[in-house]
């Protein structure tokens, strides 16, 4: 199955797909004048629209790691998150306090999530062409090396 990319930039994407499961990266807050709270409510946004562009949901959030710069404030991140999360779906976590890579940065959440089974399925016929070509361009490279 090829690899699907969203939101890609020069250093990173802010999501990619493989196999049947979304890999995002780690999101931070666009305004970072807001509290812990107000960054994670930003945040969990990002999420739910790259998760949404990849063609599933938080449901389907498999685990996150969530960075604070300072761990005082878990309970407040958790607030937000505890509102947001699919409940019965919560997904294994960590969190950590850490320096972020920016000023004003409070809160950092990465999270893995699995694709609906029947996307997965409608990916494979293309993969399967995919790889038929590229063995097909494969062997005509091979025969015409036997020919020199």
């Amino acid at each position: 199955m090829p690899v699907k990319r969203y939101n890609v930039g020069p250093r990173m994407s802010g999501a990619v797909v493989n196999g049947n499961t979304v890999y995002l990266a780690g999101l931070t807050a666009d305004d970072r004048s807001q509290d812990v709270k107000g960054q994670t409510a930003q945040i969990l946004a990002k999420i739910d629209a790259l998760l949404r562009q990849a063609g599933t949901d938080k449901s389907r959030v498999l685990s996150a790691n969530i960075w604070l710069t300072d761990i005082g404030t878990w309970s407040q991140m958790n607030e937000v998150w505890d509102a947001w999360v699919s409940p019965g779906n919560t997904p294994a976590r960590a969190t950590v306090e850490a320096k972020l890579a920016a000023p004003g940065l409070s809160v950092e959440i990465m999270v893995q999530a699995a694709l609906p089974e029947a996307r997965v399925a409608a990916a494979r016929p293309a993969a399967r062409k995919v790889a038929k070509k590229a063995a097909k361009k494969a062997a005509k490279k091979k025969a015409a090396k036997k020919k020199i």
